[in-house]
C-alpha cells in the first residue's frame, strides 16, 4: 500500500515540476526578448518577479519540493529520484505541442532511452 502511495506522490511531484517548468517558460516568453547585460537584468528580474505565470511556476516548484520531502521520507532515493526523469519526457513532449519546440530524432531517441530506464527502475 505504501509503495503505491509513494508512487502517486512521485507522479504528483513530476506533474508539479512539469507544470512549473512550462509556466516559467511561458512567463518568460511573455516578458519578451532582451539583451544579456548587467544594465538590462534588473528590469527583467523585476518583470519576472511580478509575472503571474512565473509566480505560479515558482509556486508549483515549491509545492513539488514539499511533496518530494514526503517521498524522501518514505522511499529509497535510488528508486524515487530516477523516476523524476519522467518529467524530462513530459516537459519535452508538452513543449513540442505548447510552444512548437523542435523534438527531432536525437531528442526522441533520448526520450525513449529515458523511458526505458524508468521502466527498468520501476520494475526493480
Amino acid at each position: 500500500m505504501v509503495k503505491y502511495v509513494v508512487l502517486i506522490l512521485i507522479l504528483g511531484d513530476i506533474c508539479l515540476n512539469v507544470t512549473g517548468q512550462l509556466s516559467l517558460k511561458y512567463g518568460m516568453t511573455r516578458i519578451g526578448n532582451f539583451s544579456l547585460s548587467l544594465s538590462t537584468l534588473p528590469p527583467v528580474f523585476l518583470k519576472a518577479a511580478t509575472n503571474l505565470y512565473i509566480l505560479f511556476g515558482l509556486f508549483c516548484y515549491g509545492l513539488g519540493f514539499m511533496v518530494w520531502l514526503i517521498v524522501l521520507s518514505k522511499a529509497e532515493v535510488s528508486y524515487a529520484y530516477p523516476l523524476i526523469s519522467l518529467g524530462y519526457v513530459l516537459t519535452a513532449i508538452l513543449a513540442r505541442f505548447l510552444f512548437g519546440e523542435a523534438v527531432g530524432p536525437t531528442r526522441l531517441a533520448g526520450i525513449c532511452v529515458t523511458c526505458l530506464g524508468v521502466f527498468l527502475i520501476a520494475r526493480g
